[in-house]
């Protein structure tokens, strides 16, 4: 009996429009683009990379949360995310010694539930140890200031 892989793969194309706009395809989904504001050098015609990556922690915790607090038996109605990431720009201009990436992250999760403080914090936990986004950012060793609140 042959074993079924755990690695998954994806992947995304893109394909430079003009400027610093790039149109993105990932499998059978709509296009969309990245650009930059104005003073990057940008249209301001779509986000830059940089604001996926924070729309992407957010995404990650909507499929983790659920899927955790499934195993958890933990109840909740509803969950809003903020992620502010600050970059140093620059790390983007080519400045020696200073990160392009992330310099730090800002990730808010406000979760309407009845569970306790203390369930809350397990939930927490757990997310944020198996969020593939998460550990990406702090494998690359950007500080997370991560807080949960209950409403």
């Amino acid at each position: 009996m042959a074993q079924i892989s755990s690695l998954i793969k994806v992947s995304a194309k893109g394909k430079w429009d003009s400027g610093v706009k790039t149109n993105i395809t990932v499998r059978n989904f709509p296009a969309f683009s990245t650009d930059e504001p104005t003073e990057l050098g940008g249209s301001d015609t779509a986000p830059n990379p940089m604001e996926y990556v924070c729309a992407a922690l957010n995404g990650c915790n909507g499929v983790m949360i659920p899927l955790v607090a499934k195993e958890l038996d933990f109840s909740f109605s509803g969950i809003d995310f903020e992620t502010t990431g600050i970059v140093d720009i620059r790390g983007l201009m080519g400045e020696e010694g200073v990160s392009p990436h992330f310099q730090k992250i800002r990730f808010r999760v406000n979760i309407q539930t009845e569970e306790s403080e203390e369930r809350i914090e397990q939930l927490k936990n757990e997310v944020e140890r198996r969020c593939p986004v998460m550990n990406l950012l702090l494998d690359a060793g950007v500080k997370v200031d991560s807080k949960w609140s209950k409403i």
